[in-house]
């Protein structure tokens, strides 16, 4: 895409130094030199290995789980099953607060107990002197299970008199949208045409696995260092496992990949439950194929458009049915579909809409968070509804998407007035442009071009109150500090904060060193999720740099003898904006505000938009602080014999 010419740089942005540039990140010397630390890096002295039995069978009564002979072999230092923990604690997976409503009883068990609800429910937990050891142990525990009819189908798990896998129904959650007249819109249609999308379970496959190490410090404090996207769960492991909050300190390393797989709890607990009865350090790296089985992912979706246009290619109804696949537990779906709703008619206006929406539980792999987080199978079917609306009209499918994207100020499916840019025609027609001429066919090879365009909403939903802290402070030297617990999970998060800073106080990046993801140490900075995180802990790093900034100048400015609007601050100096040369370096002006008492740092907070939910009856409210669009086009090339595709350009 690199031919697609870019808007033109807003007056705002012209004079910045660092923000916007092509800066070398702060975290890619140490990830190319190979001494960036990763979870799965880690020991410790006189450390354990640990490894976990999972269920192989998906519905079924579990009879006996012996681990006598496990716990006899040798090297073996704990075995640990449901038996061994308190009845109360399991980790919660309840959303509370997607519908306004009560949440199920839909805790998912740290150690499957009674029964098993999918294949791959952790059933018993090792720590052994080696990992081979820990899996000889793993293979020398027996258990009997009595098999139980399960439902594997979301579809018939919502069926009368299916199997329930919990609570009273096997619906996990449900939304509704009502919008203008579905009647009416039907009505004034000249076509009305009806489609059904699916789509399947897609791994994250992120190269590095779930790994930890876990031990008890000499304040019997647990410590967790973890590959994860959510520092904040230390509150949740403290919960499962019945610890006071400020007796679980979570660290997040870089993390080598999420993409949603690491956004909820994988293996933590685990460890802190083994950690805390060996009272050894406890290391685990899953192995693939049980990472697999460690996180969940993506929902597959069934997706029904029935939509109304005129022949001109205007839509004027229409009607969407989702129903996703929760899986064994509730985990994120509430969320997820939530999502998937408010995206289901992707970047278009549409004033007459009816959704309905519902995720239904099932005895398959609890499915989670992955990239796009329900929008992309909506998106998925919206685009393709509108391919398929083309064919049907005998037009092309660009100019069907012109006549219904929507704009800034129009209303989207909850009637969130959207604020944003919306450039989807801009993006489309470019990206298509970039292609160049579809070269010609074979006799055996068939080319096409096809374009998609999306909207993506970004924060986290209006009513969970979402908020974000960070702590910048100018040493002695003149070199800076930022804190937040933000994770970087290899999107450079560390590294734009410190180019946030580096632009506010004038200097370089390479002084500025950025502390992240100690739940302990650093202000919480919330989740690297939602696309929120330069989003929120930027905003905060933004605010907390800006005022040291104004610590510094007005103490500057007072030595000068000027107004602070006079003065400015650059490569590590603080200057008059008349006169570069009437300067001082910045540890000169910061030994000047240390002699004067002034705060040469600061912790701000920033708090995202807010509103009170929907309505549960028409769906109406602001969902999101706001939303993003574009477009991607692919010149994609398909052999007629065999089949195969291959993506040209994109």
């Amino acid at each position: 895409m690199s031919k697609i010419a870019s808007p033109g740089a807003s007056a705002a942005n012209v004079n910045l130094r660092q923000i916007g540039k092509p800066l070398v990140r702060i975290d890619s010397p140490p990830k190319v030199y190979g001494t960036a630390v990763y979870a799965g890096d880690l020991t410790m002295p006189d450390m354990l290995y640990a490894a976990v039995l999972h269920s192989e069978r998906a519905s079924a009564l579990l009879r006996r789980v012996d681990t006598a002979r496990a716990k006899e072999l040798a090297g073996v230092h704990c075995v640990l099953t449901a038996k061994d923990l308190p009845a109360s604690q399991g980790v919660m997976t309840d959303m509370p607060g997607q519908t306004g409503g009560m949440t199920k009883n839909t805790k998912q068990p740290i150690l499957a107990k009674d029964r098993v609800r999918f294949c791959g429910e952790p059933i018993a937990l090792v720590a052994a002197e080696s990992v081979s050891i820990a899996e000889q142990a793993l293979s020398l525990i027996e258990i009997d299970y009595e098999d139980s009819e399960g439902v594997y189908d979301p579809v018939d798990a919502l069926a009368p008199g299916a199997p329930i896998v919990f609570g009273d129904d096997n619906i996990v959650a449900s939304y509704k949208v009502r919008k203008g007249d579905i009647d009416k819109g039907f009505a004034e249609a000249d076509l009305i045409v009806e489609n059904t999308f699916t789509t399947q379970y897609q791994e994250q496959a992120f190269l590095e696995p779930e790994a930890a190490l876990a031990w008890v410090d000499e304040h019997e404090v647990l410590n967790i260092r973890s590959s994860t996207q959510v520092v904040e769960h230390y509150r949740a492991v403290a919960d499962a496992i019945g610890l006071p909050h400020n007796r679980v300190r979570l660290r997040a390393e870089f993390v080598g990949g999420g993409f949603g797989g690491k956004e909820v709890m994988t293996i933590e607990v685990w460890l802190a439950l083994l950690a805390l009865a060996s009272r050894r350090p406890v290391r685990l790296v899953q192995p693939r194929e049980r990472s697999f089985l460690s996180h969940g992912p993506r929902h597959p979706f069934t997706m029904t458009h029935r939509t109304g246009v005129t022949s001109d290619g205007k839509i004027t109804a229409l009607q969407i049915k989702l129903t996703s696949d929760a899986g064994a537990y509730a985990k994120l779906s509430p969320y997820i579909l939530l999502y998937a709703t408010v995206g289901a008619t992707g970047p278009y206006r549409v004033d007459n809409l009816q959704i309905d929406s519902v995720s239904a539980a099932t005895n398959n792999l609890p499915t989670c968070a992955f990239r796009g987080f329900g929008t992309m199978q909506a998106n998925l079917a919206c685009e393709g509804q509108m391919e398929e609306i083309a064919k049907a009209l005998g037009m092309d499918s660009m100019e069907v998407r012109r006549r219904n994207f929507i704009h800034t100020g129009d209303a989207n499916v909850t009637g969130q007035i959207i604020r944003s840019a919306v450039w989807s025609d801009q993006c489309a027609t470019q990206a298509l442009a970039a292609l160049g001429e579809r070269p010609a066919d074979t006799q055996t090879t068939r080319i096409g071009h096809g374009v998609a365009c999306y909207q993506q909403s970004y924060g986290r939903i209006r009513w969970m109150k979402d908020s974000s802290e960070a702590w910048v402070g100018v040493e002695m030297d003149g070199t800076v500090i930022v804190r937040s617990a933000v994770t970087d999970i290899g999107a450079g998060q560390s590294s734009a904060l410190a180019q946030i800073t580096g632009e506010i106080l004038g200097v370089p990046m390479g002084q500025v060193v950025v502390y992240f993801g100690d739940g302990a140490v650093t202000p919480l900075a919330g989740t690297s999720t939602a696309s929120r995180a330069l989003y929120m802990s930027g905003n905060a790093t933004k605010m907390a740099a800006s005022q040291v900034r104004e610590n510094l100048l007005g103490c500057a400015a007072r030595h000068f003898g000027v107004e602070v609007e006079e003065l400015d601050m650059g490569d590590s100096q603080v200057f008059a904006i008349d006169d570069p040369q009437r300067s001082m370096t910045l540890n000169e002006c910061v030994k000047l505000c240390a002699a004067e008492g002034i705060h040469r740092h600061n912790l701000a907070i920033f708090k995202a938009p807010t509103s009170e939910g929907i309505d549960p009856e028409t769906g109406q409210g602001e969902v999101f602080p706001d939303f993003t669009y574009g477009a991607h086009a692919a010149q994609v090339a398909v052999d007629i014999e065999t089949g195969e595709v291959r993506v040209l350009q994109s």
